[in-house]
């Protein structure tokens, strides 16, 4: 079942994506070992919107954003970011990224300060650019006062804050995330989805991978849902609920992707412990 809320991709063959557009993903295919786990997949993310990348298990979400930023390489198709093309400019395409992975190791013998001191001159910062710059994220972010502890101290809410302050340092014209609020308490997460939107206000692209639907549905103008490594529909989470007749965005990922009913496995389940 596809479902497409939006106007259709672009033209196979077109030379320029249009000025709005900051990614566009064109045929693409890739391969692990043998087996094909990305099949033919084209889209288009807009400047100046949060686009969500939704998708069970193995969809693919995660290969595909590792293609966006350079870290894997297509096996076929092409794939522009910011008017720079992938595998041939993937440099110029990280210095414009900002990427928040689902799960990253730290460098645990460094502080909060060493670590972003670090991401930043990784960019090519100005020092006295980047000492502000270090000190309103970790003010905004409550992690001010423990800037000078080792980050294996840290909790795991604590550590995504830091790779969120690492993400945004340098300002990226496209920001990446990954199930960004994992370990976040509810106060940091408000602030995140708030920043997202302000972000997007202000010309960022932003795409946004999580299980999380309601958040989702709450923060995202946009969404692209992924199973098997296809893109099965595209729209904004009003006007797919409105195509498929359903009245939340996680009974539409329910309904495209032919999840099965969750009843009678917690039928199951229950009737295990029973015994």
């Amino acid at each position: 079942m596809t479902i497409s809320a939006l106007p259709g991709p672009a033209v196979p063959g077109e030379s320029a994506s249009p000025p709005d557009v900051s990614i566009r993903v064109q045929d693409l295919h890739f391969t692990y070992g043998n087996a094909e786990v990305i099949h033919g997949l084209t889209f288009s993310v807009r400047r100046g919107e949060v686009t969500g990348l939704l998708g069970p298990n193995g969809a693919g979400k995660s290969t595909t954003l590792r293609v966006l930023i350079g870290i894997l390489e297509a096996s076929r198709g092409s794939v522009e970011v910011e008017g720079f093309s992938l595998p041939e400019h993937a440099f110029e395409v990280k210095q414009r990224i900002g990427y928040v992975p689902e799960s990253a190791e730290l460098y645990d013998t460094l502080t909060a300060q060493e670590f972003l001191e670090l991401a930043g001159r990784l960019h090519d910062l100005d020092e006295d650019l980047l000492q502000d710059r270090i000190e309103a994220m970790l003010d905004g972010l409550g992690l001010l006062d423990e800037r000078l502890q080792r980050l294996n101290t840290y909790s795991k809410g604590m550590r995504q804050k830091v790779l969120l302050a690492s993400a945004l340092l340098h300002d990226p014209a496209v920001v990446v995330l990954d199930e960004p609020l994992s370990g976040l308490d509810a106060d940091t997460a408000v602030l995140v989805k708030r920043l997202l939107s302000v972000l997007a206000a202000k010309g960022r692209t932003v795409l946004y991978s999580s299980h999380v639907l309601e958040v989702v549905e709450r923060v995202c103008a946009r969404v692209l849902i992924l199973d098997h490594g296809k893109l099965i529909a595209d729209g904004s989470p009003a006007d797919l609920m409105t195509s498929t007749r359903e009245h939340t965005l996680e009974d539409v990922f329910r309904r495209v992707t032919q999840a099965d009913d969750v009843e009678p496995r917690v039928d199951r389940i229950l009737g295990g412990l029973r015994r």
